[in-house]
């Protein structure tokens, strides 16, 4: 059994998942707010009509219990994401990714919000060799970000068992697709080697190389969090959103510049502190409780990104 949405919250909405996710609220028909500081995010990422928006921090539990009370389900996508400013800065991450979640799942309970999906991570897993990633594996986090997310987890369970609020928590692997920010260095690496595909200028790869990921599209990733906010064997679980299938950085650059039509070689750096060396997705339990099946091939994706950095 499903239920329907009718007026949905994204916290982080003028961001690259969720204003993918606006736009699916929006088709489904439902009534969408957004709060975003846009620290990261962009307004023109969003609908010029039809969502109502606040610039506003997670942070401001006054704003959020305002804005939350006639919403039913919460789409929890805003927080600081970056794994190498986690570990420079360890406080101002942990103030937005665990104070700020907590905030939003205390606005969600005094409100009466139906329920909440996080976005967590991947990174909760650490350098466990065992492969695939399986929900039930123990935590082993290597950054600050990792041990955030992490808690985040645990307070969704908290709030689940003590308050009745409904929450699901998505471990997302790597997403990719347009909208992603190349402009920083902490961006994804798909986006970065976009940016430096299409300008002409060879990446900086960080390690050998040969350190895996899977690679989810954002429109399987905003499918998913559809799914978890509708279906009812989402409630007080996590959940690994993923394809299952990987590939090496390496040969991810050697696609990109296929697609860019260039020859330049990598410049390889030092790994960086915090680093996976191989990641890749058991999908069972979101293919069985929320009806999770990626549709999007990795190089149909990769194709499409990179027809939108080029127009960029």
């Amino acid at each position: 059994m499903t239920k329907p949405i009718e007026h949905a919250l994204v916290t982080g909405g003028a961001g690259f998942i969720g204003s993918h996710l606006v736009d699916a609220l929006q088709r489904r028909g439902a009534r969408v707010t957004v709060i975003d500081n846009l620290s990261t995010g962009k307004k023109e990422n969003l609908p010029e009509t039809g969502v109502v928006f606040h610039h506003g921090d997670i942070r401001d539990g006054a704003l959020l219990q305002n804005i939350m009370k006639d919403v039913d389900v919460v789409f929890h996508q805003a927080a600081v994401v970056s794994v190498p400013l986690s570990v420079e800065q360890p406080l101002v991450s942990a103030a937005v990714n665990e104070t700020g979640t907590l905030e939003v799942l205390e606005a969600a309970r005094q409100t009466g919000c139906r329920r909440v999906v996080l976005a967590s991570s991947s990174a909760v897993y650490g350098d466990d060799p065992e492969l695939p990633k399986r929900e039930k594996m123990s935590f082993c986090p290597l950054s600050p970000y990792a041990v955030q997310k992490m808690t985040g987890e645990y307070y969704a369970g908290l709030y689940t068992r003590l308050y009745g609020l409904e929450t699901a928590c998505l471990r997302y692997f790597n997403v990719f697709g347009p909208r992603q920010d190349p402009s920083s260095p902490y961006s994804g690496v798909i986006s970065i080697f976009m940016d430096r595909a299409a300008a002409g200028r060879a990446p900086v790869i960080y390690g050998d190389g040969e350190q895996t990921r899977d690679f989810v599209y954002v429109q399987d990733v905003v499918a998913a969090n559809l799914g978890a906010a509708t279906a009812d064997g989402a409630v007080g679980k996590a959940f690994n959103i993923g394809t299952g299938a990987t590939i090496t950085v390496n040969r991810l650059w050697q696609r990109v510049a296929e697609l860019a039509g260039v020859t330049l070689t990598p410049e390889y750096q030092a790994a960086r502190d915090g680093d996976i060396r191989h990641s890749v997705a058991d999908i069972g339990a979101a293919q069985k409780d929320l009806g999770f099946t990626p549709e999007v091939r990795f190089e149909d994706g990769l194709a499409q990104t990179y027809a939108w950095y080029r127009n960029q």
